[in-house]
């Protein structure tokens, strides 16, 4: 006999969950198996909660109890437990009841839930997790509520309930305390999920980068090697807590490592004490030893350094997917594998767990990078290009990112006191729209700037075990771009960028003033300002004659200069006693006196010491007394005017997007939108279709969709023959256009596949028959007559999906612009009253939907407004996965549609939507 697939385990019910105090655990349904490991974790739970869970005194489960507990249909009943270790630290389950509080099946779409955590585990928000997936589970079942029922004076599990957000009704009645709660996501379900997600993520990676206590496993006996460099570079940082050395071969009884004086042990299980942090660095398959032991000893998290894992093909994979399982099993987050480290320069951690040789200088940049090559290279030159400028606070080498990506450290950055500007390398981006929601936020606050590696490819790079995205580079970048995240091209941006940002004042505008000692490098400044979309003032020339004290004036006058929001200086080398470290006075001197607080950059060529004289006084001499301060004004200087002014640039488009950040805009209502018609109209077509993937509409039915939501497409008539093409004209009233549809004719006006005002019979056959000699036969070519529209700008709108990145609002202009040139522009749905308007002028050639060139300028408006709808569309009906309208033509009064097409599919799973859980390994 079979068993039913209704009752056939859930495995896509099993999740990782970070919880509030940064420790993981598994979420994962009950089975029959679980009968001992149910009433072990019963005997530890308290005879209070027992009594809070029950009602009555109940010491122990009975036979019967176990039974029920542990066996399921997986619909009608349902019971997840919550384990760290492989062992249960707390319980949730569902049992269906009809109205009258009795066991029910079918159809009946109420349940009633009750909760048991085990007291040691209390207070580190199992129960909210285990209420967010028991939730999701009950709605994939259709249960669409929830009742519960509670002692008054279990207040802990009554908030969970009541701070859950759901829309709930509370009543109290014989001394028992009743909720009721509808399951459906709200608003403020979803702000308290992300919220919680946010604390337990960014507590989990404080837990990592400031430990009380560390353990390298696998120092080496000898000088050299992987662990061995570790453990030199962590006590040379001067780390604040206890460390150790970990090998295998070193002998029994516990010693000290010579020359270090670091206590050594053949394994983490001989330390008496806590061990918060292990940085794993021995052969890939001694690892799920050395796991299995951090984990038994209650080590917080993991930083593998060993190689051999996801980026060396599938066993390697295999071997990494077994590394973060095996972790999460004993609640422990991972960095790495084939990871380079991680830095935390507070003064009350000084952690160097890292393959850098030395501790950068202290200051407020984090960084985070995929790869340990670029990693190190950034640090170093950072040091070597900002020392005494800026300094970091965090640094992290993910490695494979098996488990702990660039979105925990964004959600670790984004209430970080000790970072103002964060810089991140990226080769894969797992999570996109969960990126660019977490990017929004942290940019709202301080700087993010990203470079992306491997933009060409559509796979991941080697060990990244991620999901791709269908979505194109350029499409990504515009929708980080509408997140405020700072994206540049190279890692040397990258680092431009951030020295200008963390040690500069956000620009209030585009207008930079120019000045210096060489006119030919001010007017390089002044090509380059205008390049990057800045208004540079005309340069100031101070004439190779200037003295430091010229520079103090000239610099002095321009940050008064009320037309001014920025300034650059520029500097080549001079003739006389002047050093670098007085030309540095003067311009710090200048901003300090500044009466309001702009940026200032400094354009040199060879000038020696400068950039160093620029971040920090000079040393004085032996006998002069302590070192002085460091300066409270300090200013970046750049080998390159190009580079210099991309970096400003970038910080003047960031500040535009912070003040608009603080007005984002609304999603606009209509009136004229049927939402309930539109969505019958799609489960009809769906059930029609039988479509299990997407499917294109037919034209009628695609014209009659957009027509609930107040879109309308041109009238276009088949027409199979010429008479076909008269008697269409005819009715549709001339003039009118002769165009084919075939797929592969379809917008190629540049093959002369189309007629338009057509006024009469004899030069619509005319046209007729030259279009059927010129492309094919009628039906090859498939030709259709159309009334005509106004004349205007063409235009394209699309909208397209993707299951990692949500559902994407495209526009630009129809033909070369948008193909040839890739001119498109990009938000994500829902676009606001706002994006709409930046959308269309994003693209290089908007200025011809503006008059360009004494052009008569055509309906923007009304181009927003069908952009909007559009967006309401794929927003409200998931399953309309794609939307293509080609042309639109925006004329100087409305816009007409003239090409429509959509695609529908059973609607993809919306992830951001679901319970809080770590990707699958």
């Amino acid at each position: 006999m079979q068993t039913p697939p209704e009752h056939v385990y859930p495995a896509h019910w099993e999740a990782d969950v970070v919880l509030r105090d940064g420790g993981t655990a598994r979420i994962r349904p009950i089975t029959p198996d679980d009968a001992e490991r149910l009433v072990s974790f019963y005997e530890q739970v308290s005879d209070e909660s027992k009594y809070y869970r029950f009602f009555a005194p109940y010491p122990r489960l009975s036979d019967r109890d176990v039974h029920r507990f542990t066996h399921h249909d997986y619909v009608d009943r349902v019971g997840l437990a919550a384990t760290v270790g492989g062992e249960f630290i707390a319980t949730v389950r569902y049992d269906r009841i009809d109205g009258r509080g009795m066991p029910a099946s079918g159809t009946a779409d109420e349940a009633e839930v009750a909760f048991l955590v085990q007291d040691a585990h209390q207070g580190r928000g199992v129960a909210s997790a285990l209420l967010e997936h028991i939730a999701a589970v009950a709605r994939e079942r259709s249960i669409r509520r929830f009742a519960a029922e509670a002692l008054p004076a279990n207040t802990k599990m009554i908030k969970v309930f009541t701070d859950a957000g759901y829309t709930q009704k509370r009543s109290f009645e014989d001394g028992i305390v009743r909720l009721e709660f509808d399951l459906e996501p709200t608003d403020a379900s979803l702000a308290v999920q992300r919220a919680r997600e946010r604390l337990a993520e960014a507590r989990s990676v404080q837990r990592l980068l400031a430990p009380r206590s560390l353990a390298v496993v696998g120092t080496g006996r000898e000088p050299g090697g992987l662990g061995r460099t570790v453990l030199r570079n962590v006590l040379a940082g001067g780390f604040t807590g206890r460390t150790y050395a970990v090998n295998t071969a070193f002998p029994a009884e516990p010693s000290v490592l010579e020359p270090e004086g670091v206590p050594a042990h053949r394994s983490v299980l001989t330390i008496e004490d806590p061990v918060d942090l292990a940085v794993v660095a021995v052969p890939a398959e001694h690892v799920p030893a050395v796991v299995a032991d951090c984990g038994e000893h209650g080590v917080q998290g993991l930083v593998v350094l060993s190689a051999g894992y996801a980026e060396s093909g599938p066993e390697g994979r295999e071997r990494q997917r077994e590394l973060v399982r095996q972790a999460r099993t004993y609640g422990m987050r991972v960095i790495g594998p084939n990871a380079l480290g991680l830095i935390n320069t507070a003064d009350g951690v000084r952690l160097n767990a890292s393959l850098s040789p030395e501790l950068p200088a202290a200051g407020r940049v984090g960084l985070f990078s995929q790869s340990g090559a670029i990693g190190i290279a950034l640090l170093s030159g950072l040091h070597r290009r900002a020392a005494g400028l800026v300094g970091i606070s965090t640094f992290v080498s993910a490695g494979n990112r098996a488990d702990v990506s660039g979105n925990d450290f964004l959600q670790y950055w984004h209430d970080d006191p000790d970072t103002d500007v964060a810089l991140m390398y990226l080769e894969s981006i797992g999570n996109p729209r969960k990126f660019a929601r977490l990017a929004r936020r942290t940019a709202a606050r301080k700087p993010l700037v990203v470079v992306k590696g491997a933009r060409h490819g559509s796979a991941a790079p080697a060990g990244h075990t991620v999901p791709t995205t269908r979505i194109p580079d350029a499409t990504v970048s515009g929708l980080l771009r509408q997140a405020g995240v700072i994206r540049v091209d190279t890692v040397t941006e990258l680092a431009d960028a951030g020295l200008l940002l963390a040690s500069q004042p956000l620009p209030a505008g585009p207008r930079v003033a120019i000045l210096g000692n060489s006119e030919s490098l001010a007017l390089l400044t002044y090509d380059a300002c205008l390049t990057d979309g800045l208004r540079p003032l005309m340069p100031r020339d101070l004439t190779t004659a200037a003295a430091p004290a010229d520079f103090r004036t000239a610099l002095t006058e321009a940050l008064a200069d009320r037309a001014c929001d920025a300034v650059v200086v520029t500097a080549i080398p001079w003739v006389g006693d002047t050093s670098a470290a007085d030309l540095a006075e003067a311009l710090r001197d200048a901003v300090a006196a500044a009466p309001a607080a702009k940026p200032v950059a400094v354009v040199h060529l060879e000038i020696p010491g400068l950039a160093e004289a620029l971040a920090a006084p000079p040393t004085p001499a032996p006998g002069d007394g302590p070192p002085p301060a460091p300066p409270a004004v300090r200013i970046p200087a750049y080998p390159a005017a190009e580079r210099a002014v991309r970096a400003l640039a970038e910080a003047v488009r960031y500040a535009q997007w912070r003040k608009q950040a603080a007005d984002p805009g609304r999603v606009p209502e209509y009136d004229d939108i049927d939402e309930a018609g539109a969505a019958a109209d799609i489960d009809v077509l769906l059930t029609a279709h039988r479509a299990t993937r997407a499917v294109t509409l037919s034209a009628a039915d695609t014209q009659r969709l957009l027509a609930r939501y107040g879109i309308a497409v041109l009238p276009a008539l088949p027409a199979p023959d010429p008479d076909s093409a008269v008697r269409a004209a005819e009715r549709l009233g001339y003039p009118v256009a002769l165009k084919p549809t075939a797929p592969h004719l379809r917008h190629r006006a540049d093959l002369g596949g189309v007629r338009l005002d057509l006024g009469g019979e004899a030069e619509l056959r005319r046209s007729y028959t030259e279009l059927t000699e010129l492309l094919g036969r009628p039906e090859e070519i498939r030709l259709v007559v159309q009334s005509m529209a106004p004349r205007g700008v063409d235009t394209v709108v699309r909208a397209t999906i993707d299951p990692a990145a949500g559902a994407v609002l495209s526009f630009g202009l129809a033909g070369a612009p948008s193909l040839l040139l890739g001119d498109t522009a990009h938000r994500l749905v829902p676009a606001t009253d706002r994006d709409a308007a930046e959308l269309i002028r994003s693209v290089r050639t908007a200025p011809l939907l503006f008059g360009w060139r004494g052009s008569t300028p055509v309906d923007t408006p009304a181009l927003e407004e069908l952009l909007l709808r559009v967006s309401r569309l794929v927003d409200d009906h998931p399953e309309v996965v794609g939307a293509d309208l080609e042309p639109v033509i925006v004329a100087q009064h409305g816009v007409h549609v003239l090409g429509a097409s959509l695609r529908i599919a059973p609607p993809p799973a919306r992830t951001d939507l679901g319970p809080r859980s770590l990707p699958p390994y």
